[in-house]
């Protein structure tokens, strides 16, 4: 029986070995995470995707290639950067990454990370996006609305108030086969990527999802953020998700008391240890 700490260690194993240049030893496999019913295998020759639809459900890797971490940061991005402690090396203990403790993963490392199970719902007035790990979900608003600008977002909506984990999106189509989401409003406490990337409140992130063909969608993700970086940059580099319908988005969640009954058993004794020496 798979208990909720055998779950735990699982996503925190997986997290190290991928957050690191080699793998941990004995890290789980890669390919465990949404539970395949049967593998969707692509159709050749390739079928047109349909005009302006991405209902359904897709499946990435683990960690998506063409990941920049070249961008230039200011000196405010930089000490933040500095600030923040990775789980590389093996010390889980001594990181202050805040997933492992089971904060919100936050937007845009939901997209930039663990994107193994992704489900798109399309309803008249928003795009719902369903994410496997953390059981997250978005709304991308997509019934005309203005993107609020910094200035005005806490006058345009009471809900706007405060910075979210998952920001404020609007979405529109680009064209047939191209959904573009922009979100504002980002909460400063998480993350962009494993690697400790910050970004501020100010930054205006943009998706691209573009259905290449039925089977096949790329997106990709830039971050407009002048408090943190000194110019624009593509931070993801067309991810590829294939179409599989016969997939299911597994329950990966992180559980807070798991997640101290590990640091007070393993994580945080193994990093005392290590400090010693």
């Amino acid at each position: 029986m798979i208990t909720r700490l055998d779950r735990l260690l699982f996503a925190l194993t997986f997290a190290l070995a991928i957050s690191s240049t080699a793998p941990a030893e004995g890290a789980p496999a890669a390919q465990a995470g949404a539970r395949q019913q049967g593998q969707a295998k692509p159709t050749a020759p390739a079928v047109p995707a349909p005009v302006r639809d991405l209902n359904g459900d897709w499946h990435g890797t683990p960690e998506p290639p063409k990941l920049n971490q070249n961008a230039q940061m200011t000196p405010w991005g930089q000490a933040m950067f500095d600030s923040r402690k990775t789980m590389g090396g093996g010390l889980v203990g001594n990181s202050n990454d805040p997933m492992i403790k089971c904060d919100p993963l936050g937007f845009p490392r939901d997209v930039l990370w663990e994107t193994r199970g992704l489900e798109f719902i399309q309803l008249a007035r928003k795009v719902v996006m369903l994410s496997q790990y953390q059981r997250i979900w978005r709304e991308v608003w997509t019934d005309g609305r203005p993107l609020p600008t910094h200035d005005t977002v806490s006058k345009s909506d009471e809900l706007l108030a405060e910075p979210r984990y998952y920001g404020y999106s609007i979405g529109h189509w680009a064209d047939d086969y191209t959904f573009v989401a922009d979100t504002i409003n980002l909460d400063e406490d998480t993350w962009v990527d494993e690697f400790g990337h910050p970004h501020s409140q100010d930054a205006h992130v943009k998706e691209e999802y573009h259905r290449v063909d039925h089977d096949t969608l790329q997106v990709t993700v830039t971050i407009d953020d002048p408090k943190a970086y000194k110019a624009p940059f593509v931070v993801a580099d067309k991810i590829t998700y294939k179409w599989n319908p016969r997939q299911e988005l597994d329950e990966q969640l992180c559980i807070p008391s798991a997640a101290e009954q590990y640091f007070n058993a393993i994580a945080g004794p193994a990093a005392a240890d290590k400090n010693k020496k």
